[in-house]
């Protein structure tokens, strides 16, 4: 299970075979390989074309589906792929570096470590401009996102941490409860609100003028040239911090390109 994110940047392969389409194709294909290892690893050396396995997943009503899939089916409509791959090689919404890399994952469970990791990204008090709008974001929302706690029940898979983290910032405090509400549960997320994110954790240069920090929202056409993507991998850093990181990168080119990114959490 994981957050899948993409940016909606249009495209040759996206023509060809659909967002949805080349999305469930790369996650086939991971599956696949994850169950021919697991099969190799445990000494079962039947060819792919005789390996199924059980997939369970949610309904849109609540109910619980499960399906037997062939590895072999799988592989062959990953197959669809591999003739589109091409265009990926230079596109500016490559965001990973890597055939369809305007797709990426965070995989759950989201590990303590990195929910740590983004509240100490804020701004505090002596950074005013940002801190001020994140101020404004958080009281404008009137919402402590509660509904994120049930999240964090036990058996649930979606967070290491079961409590809720805060992080006083001034007279402000932010819970990750509320960040993560606010980042992976409004729905896609459009330039403007990418632009106010990027502020907020320090995704490019913050300390800016009020006017300039108030034209971000606007997506100028040099953007990408003009406030350069600050995260980068540290060697503490644990998978969901790189993953987290992946994903602002994915934020930000959505941002250069003035783009939605497409969330399905």
């Amino acid at each position: 299970m994981a957050i899948d994110y993409i940016i909606d940047y249009q495209c040759v392969p996206k023509q060809t075979l659909t967002t949805p389409g080349i999305l469930d194709r790369l996650k086939g294909a991971a599956r696949a390989q994850a169950v021919i290892d697991l099969f190799r690893k445990n000494g079962d050396n039947r060819p792919a074309s005789e390996i199924g396995f059980e997939l369970t997943r949610a309904t849109p009503d609540g109910q619980q589906e499960t399906r037997t899939l062939m590895v072999a089916d799988l592989l062959e409509a990953a197959a669809d792929l591999r003739p589109l791959e091409y265009y990926c090689n230079g596109c500016p919404a490559n965001n990973l570096q890597q055939p369809f890399g305007c797709m990426g994952q965070i995989e759950y469970p989201i590990s303590s470590r990195a929910e740590r990791w983004l509240l100490n990204r804020l701004p505090v008090p002596d950074e005013p401009l940002a801190w001020l709008l994140l101020r404004r974001a958080i009281e404008d929302a009137e919402d402590d996102a509660s509904e994120v706690s049930v999240m964090r029940g036990e058996g649930q898979p979606y967070f290491e941490e079961r409590g809720v983290l805060t992080r006083h910032l001034g007279e402000l405090i932010v819970s990750s409860n509320q960040l993560f509400k606010m980042l992976f549960l409004m729905g896609s997320l459009q330039p403007a609100y990418a632009a106010v994110w990027l502020v907020f954790v320090g995704a490019i240069n913050r300390r800016l003028e009020a006017d300039e920090l108030i034209h971000l929202s606007d997506s100028p056409e040099d953007a990408l040239e003009r406030y350069p993507f600050q995260f980068h991998d540290e060697p503490n850093d644990d998978a969901s911090i790189r993953q987290l990181k992946r994903f602002f990168g994915a934020l930000y080119l959505a941002w250069g390109l003035n783009v939605r990114l497409l969330l399905d959490v």
